[in-house]
């Protein structure tokens, strides 16, 4: 049996300051920068296993071979053996403890756990910012997976790269997830930034707030400052939600209970709850807030219908290997 083999865990990673369109696609080069939490709960489980036998990289998710996401899987690893100077192809299994495709960031931890797991089965010993860039150039979020807590991916830096912001334990917010669908999402992320970019009046706009957005809620971050981040992120949210509407044909990631969890937020803090949302490219409502409100969070929303799940989870750790190269 190979040796060239490890197991790696990632976890998703949830924009606090979305992303949302590529300047470059070919290298799948954010058009903006973003802020983003890692989650704790969560996680994808990754194993790769590097044989001279095989004519021909083998992916399977869950048990189930997945046809499209093996072709980027392939490239990502394509990357990994060119800089170890190998040609030997993989065995990748993976699993998640959640819905894949359906707006929890499946890729982000996916890709971030795939490369930690081949850069230890080849014995790379690449540094977090060599993976965070080529993790990225598979799924742009997955660079922020890397790395636990919050987690900065600017634009001006020749690395086009993530990094560490804030440690979890610095400012240990809570996460509530509530789950509206669990079915894979009609439009996945790429197809609908390719059509955005190329369809939505509004898109020129979206680039030239960015920055400002960026700076202000890391500002808000290094400050500890809930209600600033609160404001920057909401905002954050419904502008790319907006952006997403402009498209043509408008892309429309929410459902009934979407919109009434937004709702039901927006009560809770009026009654001096301390709680913000945020919402990616899926149905599913993230609610941020100080864990001593995580339960009182957890309970409204779980009370609203069409909400199938909660799940609560603290800030998380960035990508490890959970079982090394033997």
């Amino acid at each position: 049996m190979s040796s060239l083999q490890a197991a790696a865990v990632a976890h998703p990673n949830i924009a606090l300051v979305k992303y949302w369109g590529k300047r470059d696609a070919t290298n799948n080069r954010p058009a903006v920068p973003s802020i983003s939490v890692t989650l704790s709960s969560l996680y994808t489980y990754s194993r790769v296993r590097f044989d001279p036998n095989l004519e021909s990289d083998s992916f399977a998710i869950g048990g189930h071979r997945d046809a499209q996401t093996a072709i980027r899987v392939s490239a990502c690893l394509d990357t990994i053996r060119a800089r170890a100077g190998r040609d030997e192809f993989a065995y990748v299994e993976t699993r998640n403890n959640f819905p894949t495709g359906a707006g929890l960031a499946s890729s982000a931890s996916g890709f971030a756990a795939l490369v930690v797991a081949a850069n230890r089965a080849l014995r790379l010993d690449l540094p977090p910012a060599d993976l965070s860039r080529i993790a990225r150039r598979s799924s742009g979020s997955a660079a922020r997976s890397l790395y636990g807590g919050f987690v900065e991916m600017p634009l001006d830096n020749e690395e086009e790269t993530a990094y560490p912001l804030l440690d979890a334990e610095q400012w240990p917010l809570a996460i509530v997830i509530a789950v509206t669908a669990t079915g894979a999402k009609d439009v996945g992320s790429t197809e609908g930034m390719e059509r955005t970019t190329r369809t939505s009046d509004y898109y020129q706009a979206w680039l030239e707030a960015a920055t400002a957005d960026f700076a202000t809620a890391r500002d808000a971050i290094l400050n500890q400052d809930f209600r600033e981040l609160a404001r920057v992120s909401e905002r954050s949210c419904l502008k790319m939600h907006g952006l997403m509407l402009s498209t043509d044909p408008g892309l429309i990631y929410w459902n009934e209970a979407s919109v009434a969890c937004l709702h039901r937020i927006r009560m809770l803090r009026k009654d001096g709850v301390e709680v913000f949302f945020t919402m990616d490219a899926g149905p599913q409502v993230k609610a941020v807030c100080p864990p001593a409100y995580r339960q009182i969070v957890a309970e409204a929303l779980g009370s609203i219908p069409g909400v199938t799940d909660v799940l609560q989870c603290r800030l998380g750790a960035g990508a490890r290997v959970v079982e090394g190269a033997s």
